[in-house]
């Protein structure tokens, strides 16, 4: 029987390399690697297994999870990091199997800025200190992110460009341990979602104050990862596309603007999500509650964007690409719960998808 052609299972091709269907799996700390001693920030079997699943279930592309450019920038010190050639090998064994299964392997290269050091999130993640392996954060402004993080230290100008050097690093690492597509994490609070909005950047120098000034590291960070990362393999970039203030932030106004920017800078592709660097807003959470915002950028600029937000069910994600509102869909929560869902999905719509030979009597 012929397969119907559905937006889900269309091929999406971006600079040379072309992802299988439009079934993504956005990154999604496991805080699972070691804290301490050679092994710090390596992936572990538990990695292994968590990837490995969703690739063998279908999923088209697969971020691995917010992987640190040095130890400072970890969120917690269970994270993933890029820092070393030891992490570089570890990366390896993940990259090889996902290739192997048809899934393009990608991974998000961060620095956690004022949000570091914290302990894993179901161990209540609360700042931790030397004691738990902590250490002490930095951010572009002495700004603390609430009540119970303590105050960062702000980084200097030569601190900022050695940061940029980071993320240069991180991407040359990437790519040696095998993976396709470089994902930039300025979303959610983290180090250049806090250069971005003025909420979080007091700066009076080049690296605050006007909209110029305040998106001058993230496009810094965006110009050096470009520079190490090959032209013919893409790179995204994710943003918190509101802070849900009321003012005093981030603006879906900003985001827009900023797509052309990054656009501009080698971009090829926005992850549009929201939140994260203001404490104690009301987010009104619900069925693709981000997803217009990652429509806006797509109607408003020439930049393909990928859309998450509570989106779980085969037709709601079928309906968001066949309405070009997005060109990918991101599901989180939905492929922890279900490793096999691209798959489910494509026996629902008639679509393709590869089933590795072992599983031919699952089709």
């Amino acid at each position: 029987m012929e397969s119907a052609v559905t937006a889900l299972f269309e091929p999406c091709t971006l600079r040379d390399v072309t992802i299988p269907n439009r079934v993504w799996m956005p990154p999604m700390c496991q805080y699972s690697a070691a804290p301490e001693g050679p092994e710090t920030g390596a992936p572990t079997d538990w990695h292994f297994a968590h990837y490995a699943a969703r690739a063998t279930g279908g999923t088209g592309l697969i971020i691995v999870e917010a992987t640190a450019v040095s130890p400072e920038g970890r969120i917690s010190p269970y994270d993933l990091g890029i820092w070393n050639d030891t992490q570089v090998e570890a990366f390896r064994r993940i990259t090889r199997f996902l290739t192997a299964q048809g899934t393009v392997p990608a991974i998000q290269i961060a620095h956690a800025g004022r949000k570091a050091s914290t302990d894993r999130p179901w161990k209540g993640g609360a700042p931790v200190g030397p004691d738990a392996h902590g250490w002490a954060s930095v951010a572009p402004s002495p700004v603390a992110f609430d009540d119970r993080h303590p105050v960062p230290a702000e980084l200097t100008v030569d601190q900022i460009k050695d940061v940029v050097g980071q993320f240069a690093a991180a991407a040359r690492r990437a790519l040696a341990a095998g993976f396709e597509i470089a994902e930039i994490h300025g979303a959610h609070g983290y180090l250049i979602n806090e250069f971005l909005s003025p909420h979080s950047n007091h700066r009076t120098d080049a690296y605050g104050g006007s909209y110029e000034n305040r998106t001058r590291f993230a496009l810094e960070v965006v110009d050096a990862v470009r520079e190490v990362w090959p032209d013919d393999k893409p790179l995204f970039f994710r943003i918190s596309a509101t802070e849900w203030l009321d003012e005093g932030g981030w603006t879906a106004d900003d985001t827009v603007r900023f797509a052309a920017d990054l656009r501009a800078h080698g971009v090829d592709l926005l992850d549009v999500s929201t939140g994260g660097n203001a404490s104690g807003v009301r987010i009104p959470t619900g069925p693709d509650y981000q997803v217009p915002f990652a429509a806006r950028v797509r109607q408003e600029t020439t930049l393909p964007v990928a859309a998450v937000g509570l989106i779980t069910e085969v037709e709601q994600a079928e309906k968001i690409l066949a309405n070009g509102e997005a060109d990918a869909v991101l599901l989180g929560r939905e492929l922890l719960r279900n490793p096999s869902w691209a798959r489910q999905a494509a026996r629902e719509l008639g679509g393709e998808v590869r089933v590795p030979d072992q599983y031919h009597r699952s089709v």
